[in-house]
């Protein structure tokens, strides 16, 4: 989080949230970086490309519970239908998914890989093109991935324009209005 927010400034005010009770409404754990970097950033957007999933954001599209009911429902009929399969690390017994940003403009997620055998703060990260079948495994957290697109040290074909040559955070309380 340190280098975070030193490539990407944070806004000025910060607004920690009540964790144990959203924690208890998602039905479990969130990675201590995530809760970080929503408590410094809130929701919003970095480089104008990764959307943060906010819980409890006004508009639906950016909250980390709605998008969370969504996405299961989305890819649940996906793979029922065919015939884009399911990415293989779904594989192994109590994997999951569990969406923490949005690509702007492509239908693209970014989601942990979770897992009742693995903490939340060793879960790794799984990019969907959303608009495909194409599926890339990161194994870092999601803050560290972040990070790590922005810096250009990762790089995805999912999050082809990034990194751009100047990074900035723009919250939804500016964007949303709210």
């Amino acid at each position: 989080m340190e280098r975070l927010t030193r490539v990407a400034p944070p806004p000025a005010e910060q607004r920690p949230r009540a964790w144990a009770e959203i924690e208890e409404r998602l039905g479990g754990a969130l990675p201590e970086d995530f809760k970080d970097l929503v408590d410094t950033y809130g929701g919003g957007v970095f480089d104008e490309t990764i959307w943060i999933l906010e819980p409890d954001c006004a508009e639906p599209d950016y909250d980390l519970l709605a998008v969370k009911e969504e996405r299961a429902e989305v890819l649940a009929r996906l793979w029922e239908i065919g015939p884009e399969p399911r990415p293989e690390q779904l594989e192994a017994a109590g994997a999951g998914l569990l969406p923490f940003a949005y690509i702007e403009g492509t239908g693209a997620h970014l989601y942990w890989l979770t897992s009742g055998d693995v903490r939340s703060d060793e879960w790794t990260v799984l990019a969907n093109a959303g608009r495909g079948p194409e599926w890339e495994h990161h194994p870092v957290s999601g803050v560290r991935f972040i990070l790590s697109v922005l810096t250009g040290e990762i790089r995805s074909d999912i999050l082809g324009n990034l990194p751009a040559d100047d990074h900035a955070f723009d919250p939804n309380a500016e964007i949303l209005g709210g």
